[in-house]
């Protein structure tokens, strides 16, 4: 790790609505995620012309990755990706030279079988950005176990971070890191106090260098109510910093999860239930399904901010 210290700086200016501030975070392919049930975990190339994103049904049983591509600065209609639609895939993670996609998958691990494993992390490769997606593979050991394995997300230097179940954690679900040693994967950790602990800490995203971690953290003492959004820094001593809570300029009363970074744009986006629906006297069946319909309706939906990255 090179002695930088990186300061993550959100730069959400405030505006005044209705005699309120409110921050500026911002719904993301409106038209397109307002026709789905439920929305989550974009990841998206560094040009931002290629994305990808969960559509799952109300209760789950459906979860299929999506491919959209952008054209004269237009999102097209999206379409199932090529290596998804059968199984309950989900959490598309692009490495960062952008020639593999992490995702998770309850699919068979044998192709000839039909009897599903538990969540396993699995890959699919590209020998460049405009030719297709290989075969998905499987991950394998020691990073995949009997347990669930999910919300992969992986350095320059090919470390790997993941959300596990493992009996190893410290709570709940924990943020371990496994080690790429040049040809294999090392045996995963959980991560330290700072960032775990005996309750859910899960979905974490890793900064190319390994700068900062943002993940979410449900329930916890200093949260807003449900699931929020947490950062945590990596000191020159290697260790890192105890996890902050990103304030509620980015983290709502509900559930907010999924983080990813652009590190070309500066943006994050990341996952959210918040809703903005308002109780009042319905006049009229309009008024009420345009109220009842708003993109922050308590549903699962993507969302963006901008962060300005100072390295000094």
């Amino acid at each position: 790790m090179k002695k930088t210290l990186v300061t993550l700086v959100l730069t959400l200016s405030l505006f005044v609505c209705n005699g309120q501030k409110e921050s500026q975070v911002k719904p993301i392919l409106k038209n397109i995620i307002s026709d789905l049930s439920n929305i989550r975990d974009f990841a998206a190339s560094s040009s931002e012309d290629e994305a990808y994103i969960t559509a799952q049904s109300q209760l789950g049983e459906v979860s299929v990755i999506l491919k959209l591509k952008k054209k004269k600065g237009k999102w097209e209609d999206p379409a199932v990706a090529s290596f998804s639609g059968e199984y309950k895939d989900l959490e598309p993670f692009i490495s960062p030279d952008e020639l593999t996609l992490f995702f998770v998958s309850d699919r068979p691990l044998d192709a000839s079988s039909q009897t599903r494993k538990d969540y396993d992390i699995w890959y699919v490769e590209r020998t460049n950005k405009n030719s297709p997606w290989s075969k998905p593979k499987n991950i394998g050991s020691p990073i995949n176990t009997e347990n669930n394995e999910f919300y992969p997300s992986l350095s320059k230097n090919k470390n790997m971070y993941f959300t596990s179940d493992s009996p190893e954690s410290k709570g709940k679900d924990d943020i371990f890191f496994s080690q790429w040693d040049g040809t294999k994967y090392l045996p995963p950790i959980s991560l330290s106090d700072s960032i775990n602990t005996e309750g859910y800490e899960f979905n974490s995203y890793i900064a190319p260098d390994e700068s900062y971690l943002i993940f979410s953290g449900y329930n916890r003492p200093d949260g807003l109510g449900s699931g929020d959004l947490y950062i945590s820094f990596m000191g020159e001593d290697g260790n890192w910093s105890k996890a902050k809570n990103l304030g509620e300029q980015i983290n709502s009363k509900q559930m907010d999860y999924c983080p990813f970074v652009n590190q070309t744009s500066g943006a994050l986006y990341f996952t959210s239930k918040r809703s903005a629906v308002k109780p009042q006297n319905f006049e009229s069946y309009k008024s009420l399904l345009k109220e009842i319909n708003k993109y922050e309706n308590g549903l699962s939906r993507v969302y963006k901010a901008f962060v300005k990255e100072i390295i000094d």
